[in-house]
């Protein structure tokens, strides 16, 4: 199964990803870590969906690993 860093359903806690944090939308670097927490609530959202990781850094899910 392919999935898709922009649709909600794909994104489980505990999930290992890559995302990328507001202070590095410009650079497009990535961040990784484990979903602790889905902040988007709709099904899909074409710059990926909004997490918080472990540490408490918030980001939007760029790769799913």
């Amino acid at each position: 199964m392919i999935r898709d860093h922009r649709e909600r359903e794909d994104i489980i806690i505990g999930l290992v990803v890559k995302v990328v944090l507001k202070k590095d939308q410009r650079s497009g670097k990535l961040t990784a870590g484990k979903v602790k927490k889905l902040l988007t609530n709709s099904a899909y959202h074409p710059r990926g969906i909004k997490v918080m990781l472990e540490d408490g850094q918030v980001g939007r899910v760029q790769q799913i690993d």
